[in-house]
């Protein structure tokens, strides 16, 4: 006969309190999509009848340049912490689960860095490109 309460039986099974910072963080980072999804449709809107050369210099102002490294950093941010929950939930062998959690914070920082890499080029070097025609 066993004497365990269900609390007992539980404790040490998981971490407790691990999920909610999780949830919070992929809420925060939802919540913060909105205006930067926002901005980046009205700009891509307003520019969509300008060429290269136009795009090239309005993604080339810093203030854009910066709301598009944000876009970048909190989307993939939000996407490696989505699919983590989804793999979390149905990939059922441990060791395979967790091999594709990193796989996927890899590529989440892999795809990151060369967005945020390309919008910084882009940035730096706007002003040569257009004073030179291209």
């Amino acid at each position: 006969m066993e004497f365990r309460t269900p609390i007992k039986q539980a404790r040490g099974l998981g971490a407790s309190h691990h999920g909610a910072a999780h949830w919070w963080i992929q809420r925060l980072t939802a919540i913060g999509m909105v205006p930067l999804m926002l901005w980046l449709v009205t700009g891509i809107a307003a520019n969509a009848g300008g060429g290269y050369l136009d795009t090239i210099s309005w993604l080339g102002s810093p203030l854009n340049a910066v709301l598009m490294v944000l876009v970048f950093g909190v989307l993939f941010y939000h996407a490696a912490l989505g699919l983590q929950v989804v793999l979390e939930d149905y990939v059922s062998h441990k060791g395979v689960r967790l091999a594709l959690v990193i796989a996927v914070r890899f590529l989440a920082i892999a795809l990151a860095t060369a967005a945020i890499l390309a919008v910084v080029r882009i940035a730096f070097f706007a002003d040569l490109r257009t004073a030179f025609g291209g």
